[in-house]
């Protein structure tokens, strides 16, 4: 089995080559984005790319067909959150891209109405000396190529990590205010322009000073389309599932830990469809929640790390593989803890590691 690489005390990754490349952005809207898309031009074509073949297959969408619908998201992007948009249009200038295909990877969940089949598992799990934060985000292979790892500081809000796929702008990371989110694909028909989209609410939240902040940002103005977040801080987790109706709250166990996979645990009135789309999704996070209570001492770092290899129902597994049936694999794992305001990137299946990144302020 695939040794645990990260270490507080050992920054070195046993010679192995970096292959997640990081990127530090600062500046204003604009120069954070134009940094971002200078820096990773090749991914964030390569990003388009992906999205360009995943459309043509999965929505019958042709690429001019998907920037069209994007651009129906601008004005109303542009009047409730500019800055936002004022990143987008920086990123496509340093990328050599047009903001249609910037806005169009930024909303590509709302544009195909969740239909993509992406699977992944998170815990949150606050103990007495640590509050954790973990996932392994699973996607297709051709993925992994353009996946960055961006530091962002800006005036006047918490400087930002975050995991993402180049041409975003938001995903899963921490902030130096111990704020922390990871997300879960969830597939439910329905999207509301008007609303926030997915990827830009997971930036919003990193941009909260706390976890109770960040709910009250993203209720103010919902959420777009289908989507699990899970949202946490020093005193804990707290997961929101969202439809483009509602949202509803899966609060911490007696444990103080919150799970989820790829579909909803809770009840969403009005969503009458089976959301278990993925099918192994229920037994993901049943397994999860096993592994966690099976777990002999406190959690850390290394023993979660264990629990995210886990290849029990392979390839449909925590640790994800694309092999038939499964039309993905697992391609990074994070883990945060944040009392401590740090985590650790894996990339790659967590048994066949081909990287390792920290992130720490």
């Amino acid at each position: 089995m695939a040794p645990y690489l990260g270490s507080p005390d050992e920054p070195a990754i046993n010679g192995m080559k970096l292959k997640l490349r990081q990127i530090e952005c600062s500046g204003t809207p604009y120069e954070i984005g134009f940094k971002h898309g200078r820096e990773a031009t090749s991914q964030v074509h390569g990003t388009i790319a992906f999205y360009t073949s995943m459309f043509q297959t999965s929505s019958k969408l042709e690429w001019p067909q998907v920037r069209q619908i994007a651009m129906d998201f601008e004005p109303n992007l542009r009047r409730k959150w500019p800055r936002y948009v004022d990143e987008m249009q920086g990123l496509a200038d340093g990328a050599d891209v047009e903001l249609a295909d910037i806005i169009a990877c930024n909303v590509r969940t709302e544009i195909a109405f969740g239909m993509f089949s992406d699977g992944c598992t998170a815990l949150s799990w606050r103990t007495e000396g640590a509050s954790f934060l973990a996932q392994n985000w699973d996607w297709m292979e051709a993925q992994k190529a353009n996946l960055v790892v961006l530091t962002i500081k800006q005036e006047g809000k918490p400087g930002i990590k975050l995991v993402t796929e180049a041409g975003l702008i938001g995903k899963i990371g921490l902030n130096d205010a111990g704020v922390g989110v990871c997300l879960n694909a969830i597939r439910v028909k329905g999207m509301d322009a008007t609303k926030l989209p997915c990827h830009l609410g997971l930036r919003m939240v990193l941009e909260s000073r706390s976890r109770e902040e960040a709910v009250r940002r993203l209720e103010e103005f919902g959420i777009a389309s289908s989507c699990h977040m899970l949202i946490a801080d020093a005193e804990g987790g707290i997961g929101l599932e969202w439809s483009s109706s509602d949202v509803q709250k899966c609060e911490m166990n007696g444990e103080k830990q919150v799970f989820h996979s790829n579909h909803f645990l809770l009840e969403h009135p009005g969503v009458g469809e089976d959301t278990q789309w993925i099918k192994d999704s229920g037994y993901r996070v049943t397994r999860i929640e096993e592994l966690a209570k099976q777990l002999k001492g406190a959690p850390t770092k290394q023993k979660l790390f264990e629990i995210f290899k886990d290849e029990s129902n392979y390839p449909g597994a925590i640790c994800r593989a694309q092999k038939a049936p499964s039309t993905s694999a697992s391609l990074f794992n994070i883990i945060v803890d944040l009392k401590a305001i740090r985590g650790d990137v894996t990339l790659g299946r967590p048994t066949e590691p081909e990287d390792f990144v920290q992130l720490a302020f």
